[in-house]
């Protein structure tokens, strides 16, 4: 049965640990616990995706809200038993001790890290009101909701340059803001010759008008009128627990792991966009799926030497 936010009581040892209750958080729970896993979920409560209306891309479940979908999945993995918890994780200590901030202590074998990203975005006027409204950040989320309508691309990343050239499958009428990028001169050329408007200068506000994006105010006083706009975000792993775990990073700091989402550290995995900061909704759920079965996998293999240990020391007895 669901824990409903009380913590499991006594000294009991859960098979997995899943900090995270995403789309790969609860992808996980729920095939852990349909193996008759003993599993808790520990949820913050901040998923990435919070400020978006609909989610798209998702077989099924396309348009659905975000916490829709989470709201199913915790439903799902109730009725296979699993403890969902409220709360932030403060500090693992080994074996795996899992703290909790202002609770007690829980113990697992297996660590799953689900805990996603933070999108860190520019300090401009507008940016955090208008986040996931109609200003955007993947196209093959949201830009057909926005498709053959006037657009803005922010020059606040590297990655805005391809963002761009990509949303002219959506719009003939799309215009780079350089802002705060230097466009290279073969960037330069790609955008003029694909149809993309590039205009100089530095953005300063987004301009809104009742509840909608109206355009973007560059520092000059021009005005330029747009009823989407789209920028690349730097993507911040919030990674702090396998930071202090130790788990081996790239040389990009983000936290390696192989094809079953397996860390550096034995018994820890990683799925989601914790480390892999492309991964939508989908991909997330189904990187969930996949370290879920590499867990159980390796939880059996251990299970099977503990119980070959104690059959050959019950035989030896005389």
């Amino acid at each position: 049965m669901q824990n409903g936010g009380v913590l499991p009581g006594g000294d009991e040892v859960h098979d997995v640990a899943v900090i995270g209750a995403g789309a790969s958080g609860l992808s996980a729970a729920l095939l852990l616990g349909r193996a008759r896993r003993r599993v808790v979920v520990i949820d913050a409560g901040e998923p990435r995706n919070a400020p978006a209306a609909h989610m798209h891309g998702f077989l099924s479940r396309d348009g659905l809200p975000p916490a829709t979908l989470l709201d199913l999945g915790r439903a799902e993995i109730a009725h296979y038993g699993v403890d969902v918890i409220r709360g932030r994780v403060e500090h693992i200590g080994p074996g795996y001790d899992v703290r909790l901030e202002g609770g007690p202590v829980l113990k697992a074998r297996r660590l799953l890290v689900a805990t996603g990203l933070r999108d860190e975005l520019p300090d401009l006027p507008g940016v955090r009101e208008r986040w996931g409204k109609d200003l955007l950040h993947c196209p093959y989320c949201h830009a057909y909701e926005v498709r053959d309508q006037p657009l803005a691309v922010l020059g606040t990343h590297p990655g805005a340059v391809h963002q761009a050239l990509l949303l002219r499958q959506w719009s003939k009428d799309i215009v780079f803001l350089t802002h705060t990028l230097e466009l290279s001169p073969q960037e330069r050329e790609q955008l003029e010759a694909f149809g993309v408007n590039i205009i100089e200068g530095r953005a300063i506000r987004l301009v809104v008008d009742d509840d909608r994006l109206r355009g973007v105010e560059l520092a000059d006083g021009r005005v330029i009128p747009r009823t989407a706009a789209f920028l690349f975000p730097r993507p911040a792993p919030r990674d702090d627990l396998m930071t202090l775990l130790g788990c081996a990073k790239d040389e990009h700091g983000w936290v390696v792991t192989d094809r079953t989402g397996r860390t550096s550290v034995p018994g820890v995995w990683a799925a989601g966009n914790v480390v892999d900061p492309r991964a939508q909704v989908i991909a997330a759920a189904g990187m969930g799926s996949t370290a879920a079965f590499a867990i159980n996998a390796d939880l059996l293999h251990e299970d099977v030497e503990d119980a070959v240990a104690q059959h050959r020391a019950a035989m030896a007895l005389p």
